[in-house]
């Protein structure tokens, strides 16, 4: 079995400890040594999936071949910690539901340091980028091109034709309508449909979603 980490020992990081688990109830692959995070004690425990083994510098020193997931809920968090990683021993691989759906595997395309949890479907032509989290029950429509560092939370649904850049938020249940374009660090409110495009450093809320200024 591999060896792997996660980064980020908060909650949906024990969440992917236990998506780990579940892969390996199906065929043995992991051995979860623990998890790095900068904002946790070193040697904390972190539930019964294991404990923080360090943060980043530690990481940058580990003596072997590591599989690291990194399993953090904000895009700007994610695209800097891999920023900080140097460490040449260290690969990301893509951490997958068994029950994720896909209409055409022939025709998906995906990088890596991809998180897709439960009840995820991706349909035909998907292309998705590198290090997203899609946090369960995401729907991708057809010819969907996610790029890298976006998070997609729990329910939401991205409609056929859309393109999602990069460091962009999707909140919970949103709708993001057919053939819009979303560029770079872009915020979609829980609940909300976006039926135009998005300008870049937006937040979006409502329905129909408009910016939000504050």
């Amino acid at each position: 079995m591999q060896d792997i980490a996660i980064f980020g020992a908060g909650g949906f990081g024990r969440e992917v400890g236990h998506l780990i688990l579940s892969l390996n109830a199906m065929e043995p692959q992991w051995n979860l040594i623990g998890f790095f995070d900068d904002a946790k004690e070193k040697g904390s425990s972190v539930s019964a999936l294991g404990k923080v083994l360090g943060g980043v510098e530690e990481l940058n020193n580990y003596p072997k071949e590591l599989s690291v997931v990194i399993a953090i809920g904000s895009p700007k968090s994610i695209m800097g910690v891999y920023d900080k990683i140097s460490n040449k021993r260290i690969n990301f691989p893509n951490i997958i539901a068994p029950d994720f759906k896909i209409v055409d595997k022939g025709s998906l395309k995906m990088g890596k340091g991809n998180i897709i949890q439960s009840r995820c479907v991706a349909s035909c032509d998907v292309t998705i980028g590198n290090f997203n989290v899609m946090n369960g029950s995401v729907v991708l429509g057809h010819n969907v091109e996610i790029g890298d560092f976006n998070v997609i939370m729990p329910a939401a649904r991205i409609s056929g034709e859309v393109k999602i850049k990069q460091q962009n938020l999707v909140g919970v249940g949103a709708i993001i309508l057919q053939r819009i374009h979303v560029g770079r660090h872009v915020a979609v409110g829980p609940g909300s449909v976006l039926y135009t495009k998005p300008k870049d450093g937006g937040v979006y809320i409502g329905n129909p979603a408009k910016l939000f200024k504050y």
